[in-house]
Protein backbone atom coordinates (compact mmCIF):
# COMPACT_ATOMS: atom_id res chain seq x y z
CA UNK A 1 0.00 0.00 0.00
CA UNK A 2 1.62 3.67 -0.96
CA UNK A 3 2.10 5.88 1.66
CA UNK A 4 -0.98 8.17 -0.53
CA UNK A 5 -3.36 5.32 0.09
CA UNK A 6 -2.70 4.67 3.52
CA UNK A 7 -3.02 8.43 3.79
CA UNK A 8 -6.63 8.59 2.39
CA UNK A 9 -7.33 5.86 4.69
CA UNK A 10 -6.62 7.39 7.30
CA UNK A 11 -8.43 10.72 6.99
CA UNK A 12 -11.67 8.64 6.19
CA UNK A 13 -11.48 6.98 8.48
CA UNK A 14 -11.97 9.46 11.51
CA UNK A 15 -15.29 8.28 12.08
CA UNK A 16 -17.06 11.31 10.17
CA UNK A 17 -20.19 10.45 8.25
CA UNK A 18 -20.49 10.35 4.42
CA UNK A 19 -23.91 9.71 4.48
CA UNK A 20 -25.63 6.59 3.00
CA UNK A 21 -27.80 5.99 0.06
CA UNK A 22 -30.88 6.20 2.20
CA UNK A 23 -29.99 9.28 3.92
CA UNK A 24 -29.40 10.86 0.73
CA UNK A 25 -32.84 9.23 -0.56
CA UNK A 26 -34.80 10.59 2.28
CA UNK A 27 -33.16 14.46 1.64
CA UNK A 28 -34.00 14.40 -1.83
CA UNK A 29 -37.63 13.41 -1.50
CA UNK A 30 -38.10 15.53 1.77
CA UNK A 31 -36.17 18.68 -0.43
CA UNK A 32 -39.00 17.53 -3.60
CA UNK A 33 -42.21 17.95 -1.10
CA UNK A 34 -40.34 21.19 0.31
CA UNK A 35 -40.49 22.68 -2.96
CA UNK A 36 -43.95 20.90 -4.10
CA UNK A 37 -45.35 22.71 -1.39
CA UNK A 38 -45.16 26.32 -1.75
CA UNK A 39 -45.70 25.82 -5.57
CA UNK A 40 -48.81 24.01 -4.72
CA UNK A 41 -49.99 27.22 -2.36
CA UNK A 42 -49.26 29.98 -4.59
CA UNK A 43 -50.49 28.25 -7.94
CA UNK A 44 -53.50 26.97 -6.44
CA UNK A 45 -54.19 30.24 -4.37
CA UNK A 46 -55.03 27.80 -1.27
CA UNK A 47 -54.82 30.25 1.12
CA UNK A 48 -56.93 33.43 1.26
CA UNK A 49 -54.41 35.98 2.61
CA UNK A 50 -50.66 36.93 0.74
CA UNK A 51 -49.19 37.66 4.32
CA UNK A 52 -50.12 33.78 5.22
CA UNK A 53 -49.07 32.08 2.11
CA UNK A 54 -45.88 34.41 2.32
CA UNK A 55 -44.92 33.01 6.01
CA UNK A 56 -45.68 29.41 4.89
CA UNK A 57 -43.14 29.86 2.12
CA UNK A 58 -40.67 30.85 4.36
CA UNK A 59 -41.45 28.40 7.06
CA UNK A 60 -40.85 25.65 4.56
CA UNK A 61 -37.79 27.08 2.94
CA UNK A 62 -36.54 27.14 7.13
CA UNK A 63 -37.71 23.67 6.93
CA UNK A 64 -35.64 22.52 3.79
CA UNK A 65 -32.47 24.31 4.80
CA UNK A 66 -32.08 22.20 7.76
CA UNK A 67 -33.20 19.42 5.67
CA UNK A 68 -29.90 20.21 3.36
CA UNK A 69 -27.67 20.59 6.10
CA UNK A 70 -28.92 17.13 7.37
CA UNK A 71 -28.63 14.65 5.03
CA UNK A 72 -26.48 16.23 2.26
CA UNK A 73 -23.89 18.42 4.78
CA UNK A 74 -24.10 16.31 7.12
CA UNK A 75 -24.15 18.22 10.17
CA UNK A 76 -24.42 17.58 13.37
CA UNK A 77 -23.40 18.39 16.77
CA UNK A 78 -20.94 15.68 16.93
CA UNK A 79 -18.95 16.45 13.50
CA UNK A 80 -16.03 18.41 13.73
CA UNK A 81 -15.96 18.22 17.31
CA UNK A 82 -18.79 20.81 17.38
CA UNK A 83 -16.87 23.82 15.38
CA UNK A 84 -19.16 22.90 12.64
CA UNK A 85 -22.37 23.84 14.99
CA UNK A 86 -20.56 26.88 15.68
CA UNK A 87 -19.92 28.25 12.49
CA UNK A 88 -23.77 27.25 11.40
CA UNK A 89 -25.24 29.53 14.48
CA UNK A 90 -22.49 32.01 13.44
CA UNK A 91 -23.85 31.89 9.79
CA UNK A 92 -27.21 32.21 10.89
CA UNK A 93 -26.59 35.32 13.09
CA UNK A 94 -24.65 37.06 10.09
CA UNK A 95 -27.65 35.86 7.90
CA UNK A 96 -30.19 37.29 10.16
CA UNK A 97 -28.65 40.41 10.69
CA UNK A 98 -28.44 41.30 6.73
CA UNK A 99 -32.20 40.11 6.24
CA UNK A 100 -33.23 42.17 9.04
CA UNK A 101 -31.15 45.06 8.06
CA UNK A 102 -32.41 44.91 4.27
CA UNK A 103 -36.53 44.97 5.21
CA UNK A 104 -35.75 47.63 7.51
CA UNK A 105 -34.05 49.84 4.70
CA UNK A 106 -36.37 48.49 2.12
CA UNK A 107 -39.28 49.81 4.36
CA UNK A 108 -38.09 52.63 4.92
CA UNK A 109 -36.84 53.88 1.86
CA UNK A 110 -40.70 52.70 0.82
CA UNK A 111 -42.03 55.08 3.35
CA UNK A 112 -39.90 57.84 3.08
CA UNK A 113 -39.22 58.15 -0.96
CA UNK A 114 -42.45 57.74 -2.07
CA UNK A 115 -44.48 60.83 -2.83
CA UNK A 116 -46.96 61.80 -0.54
CA UNK A 117 -50.53 62.95 -1.66
CA UNK A 118 -50.65 66.12 0.05
CA UNK A 119 -53.52 68.49 0.23
CA UNK A 120 -51.40 71.25 -1.28
CA UNK A 121 -50.59 69.20 -3.64
CA UNK A 122 -53.98 68.24 -5.38
CA UNK A 123 -54.76 71.75 -4.56
CA UNK A 124 -52.17 73.19 -7.16
CA UNK A 125 -53.31 70.87 -9.84
CA UNK A 126 -57.23 71.67 -9.51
Amino acid sequence: MSAHSHAHDDHHGDGASHGSFNSYMIGFVLSVILTAIPFWLVMDGVLDSKVATAMWIMGLGVIQIVVHMVCFLHMNTKSEGGWNMLALIFTLVIVAIAIAGSLWVMYHLNTNMMPQMDHEMIKSFG
